[in-house]
């Protein structure tokens, strides 16, 4: 299981190969959030999100026979650039189990960082059974999205900095919104607080119909979403949190927020036209459940990870022709 420890270590092979993205503010989001608002924007890190971090710290601690043999990832993009970079990076072959309606940015990108990308339909097909069963074939080391100890002590520096550079502010509590899919960020933030910055307290952000974790959360087992697919928010659609991720989100995060798409995308809209950086619509749900829900938020300070910025540019466009 990942702990405190494990988050160091990744942190350390992580040093002078993942950027340390800084925090954000606006008066303009402080404004419409009615509080202070800070925004880590994960969008800066190589690869375009978060994931880099998680997959550098997976790749990192491989073997080096395992890494010549290769290692196989499924996702629907932003896991999927951040293991192509890693393993590219580590002079490994890398191979991708990609759904067929992830934005097109997303699997040219991950083409071109050197991996094989393996296309299946996300409403009719299993990308678990697809992974295992070409690791199984190739020999290639899988490497999950989030229920993976190493990945997620990995996702867990994100909570170091957050401590860290939130105590060079004068912040040491808060509400930590963060975007969760499957938890492996969400759980590697809390798990980082609960030991730097034990008075800030982790709350996970979902779009509206995918929303497992807050139903999980609220009813102590894990829920499954009815659907798989169909929201712009691809970046976070998972069936339902991991097996490994969702004891430490029962333990240390508080209630999930929701919020709808129009909302992401305004969200997107304003992080661009206030803090002048690119989110997808998956990157800034957190954001949207900062300036939209404040009415379920109990702090004064809230801390936001925007996770991702890799947007097909008419998903952008929309976003900005609507709500600038």
């Amino acid at each position: 299981m990942t702990s405190i420890a494990m988050i160091e270590a990744a942190a350390a092979r992580l040093k002078g190969h993942a950027r340390k993205t800084p925090l954000l503010s606006s008066p303009f989001l402080d404004d419409i959030a009615g509080r202070r608002v800070l925004v880590k924007p994960e969008c800066l890190q190589y690869t375009g999100s978060f994931k880099f971090r998680g997959a550098w710290s997976a790749l990192s601690a491989l073997d080096e026979a395992a890494r010549k043999k290769g290692v196989i990832a499924y996702s629907s993009g932003n896991h999927a650039q951040g293991i192509a970079h890693a393993a590219s990076l580590h002079g490994a072959p890398s191979v991708i189990v990609m759904p067929a309606d992830a934005p097109k940015l997303k699997i040219d990108n991950t083409r071109a960082l050197g991996a094989e990308v393996v296309l299946y339909d996300r409403a009719s097909e299993d990308r678990d059974a697809i992974g295992q069963s070409l690791a199984t074939e190739r020999d290639l080391t899988l490497i999950k999205p989030f229920d993976e100890p190493l990945v997620i002590a990995g996702q867990g520096t994100v909570g170091l900095e957050i401590a860290s550079q939130a105590a060079e502010q004068g912040v040491t509590e808060g509400e930590v919104l963060v975007n969760c899919g499957g938890g492996g960020l969400t759980s590697g933030i809390a798990l980082a607080l609960e030991s730097r910055a034990p008075q800030m307290q982790v709350r996970p952000c979902e779009p509206h119909g995918f929303d497992d974790v807050t139903r999980s959360l609220a009813s102590g087992q894990i829920e499954r979403n009815t659907q798989t697919a169909g929201s712009i928010c691809d970046a976070i659609l998972t069936p339902e949190p991991g097996q490994i991720t969702f004891p430490i989100l029962k333990r240390l995060c508080g209630a999930g927020l929701v919020v709808s798409e129009d909302e992401a995308l305004h969200a997107t809209a304003l992080a661009f036209s206030r803090l002048k950086i690119v989110l997808e619509p998956g990157g800034a749900v957190s954001l949207a459940a900062a300036l939209f829900h404040g009415d379920k938020l109990n702090n004064e300070t809230v801390m936001v990870v925007a996770t991702g910025g890799n947007v097909d540019p008419a998903m952008f466009t929309e976003a900005l022709q609507r709500f600038t």
